[in-house]
């Protein structure tokens, strides 16, 4: 599926449009089959890759436990126990990347936290640093021990 096409398609939606089409996509995956077809592959214990739309990036964890709608894991990184869709987890690995086809700068789409990417500051020199936070219109990067907050299009 090409996202930088439908990302293209919904630019042109309304805001009510979209919300309308997140409702009924949220009907959609709350359908017991949708569940079932991936808690059949499902087994305590097992290692599994999710996507985590915060950082916008894959994490690795472990599944604690199976629930009806949603499963456990506890993240494989920090340790910290997440509770998920069962429709987050990709057991078939997919590719995550959503590039955005823009003709300078990266949009929030296409970069995740722990990607290193380079900026021009200020003062017009070049750095480099890796992604600590996404917010809507920057990010935040730690750059030789120094956090700096850039506009995502830079």
């Amino acid at each position: 599926m090409n996202f930088s096409d439908i990302i293209k398609s919904l630019n042109n939606a309304s805001a009510f449009d979209l919300f309308r089409m997140r409702a009924a996509i949220d009907r959609v995956l709350d359908e017991p089959r949708w569940m079932q077809s991936v808690q059949v592959r499902l087994k305590v214990g097992q290692e599994v890759q999710y996507f985590d739309p915060q950082a916008n990036a894959l994490r690795k964890g472990r599944l604690l436990e199976l629930r009806r709608k949603q499963a456990v894991v506890v993240d494989l990184a920090d340790a910290r126990k997440w509770l998920i869709s069962y429709a987050a987890i990709n057991l078939d690995g997919s590719d995550v990347q959503i590039r955005e086809n823009k003709a300078q700068g990266l949009g929030r789409n296409e970069v995740g936290i722990g990607d290193v990417v380079g900026f021009v500051d200020r003062d017009q020199n070049q750095r480099t640093g890796k992604i600590i936070r996404l917010n809507d219109k920057t990010v935040s990067l730690l750059c030789a021990g120094v956090q700096w907050r850039v506009s995502a299009c830079q």
